[in-house]
């Protein structure tokens, strides 16, 4: 290895240490077997299997390597910026600015074209600008809805969270798949039937 390929192996290794932060970023999603949340690294990694077991689904084709990496680097800006709870008004209108700045941060951490790279797919999966980026989307909006359901709706109602404003959030699924979005509505209705939202 040469000087130039070892600062680019040391910057890739510090990265990738880096990214052991997200198993401690905490989610308000509880784990199905656990009384414990969720932390984004078991997010992105079932996102991931979402993805292998669901790409059929996608409305528009798409390139599965691509959705796999956006779903694996969506959330790392939550190593600074923290976990928004979907929910938090106050949270959200700060969260834009929070997580612009920690992708100027980490995504700099990596090479240059690396970090473009990932750069590039996260600004997609927060514009939703390409079918890779809303299908990721699709994915990253109902795998909390499936685990909140499956956990008999434990953090909705620990939140008080209202059927109007799960129905809302959910809406954008249909931009990257109508099986999909005709999940979570289904699973919207069943919860609303049975207690577990407002």
């Amino acid at each position: 290895m040469n000087e130039q390929e070892k600062q680019r192996f040391t910057k890739q290794i510090e990265f990738l240490i880096e990214m052991d932060k997200m198993k401690n970023i905490r989610r308000q999603t509880r784990v199905l077997h656990e009384d414990r949340a969720e932390n984004d690294a078991e997010h992105a990694w079932h996102l991931a299997m979402l993805a292998l077991v669901l790409s059929e689904y996608a409305d528009e084709p798409i390139d599965l390597k691509t959705v796999l990496a956006t779903v694996l680097i969506h959330d790392i800006v939550e190593i600074d910026a923290g976990d928004t709870y979907a929910y938090d008004e106050a949270g959200n209108a700060t969260k834009a600015e929070r997580e612009q700045k920690a992708a100027e941060r980490l995504f700099h951490m990596l090479p240059d074209d690396q970090g473009a790279y990932m750069r590039r797919l996260w600004d997609a999966f927060e514009a939703q600008s390409t079918p890779e980026a809303r299908f990721a989307n699709s994915l990253d909006r109902v795998q909390p809805l499936m685990l909140n359901y499956c956990k008999h709706g434990e953090s909705w109602l620990a939140h008080g969270t209202r059927q109007i404003q799960v129905k809302e959030r959910m809406q954008p699924v249909y931009n990257g798949s109508q099986v999909l979005g005709d999940l979570a509505m289904e699973l919207i209705r069943r919860a609303t039937e049975e207690g577990l939202l407002k």
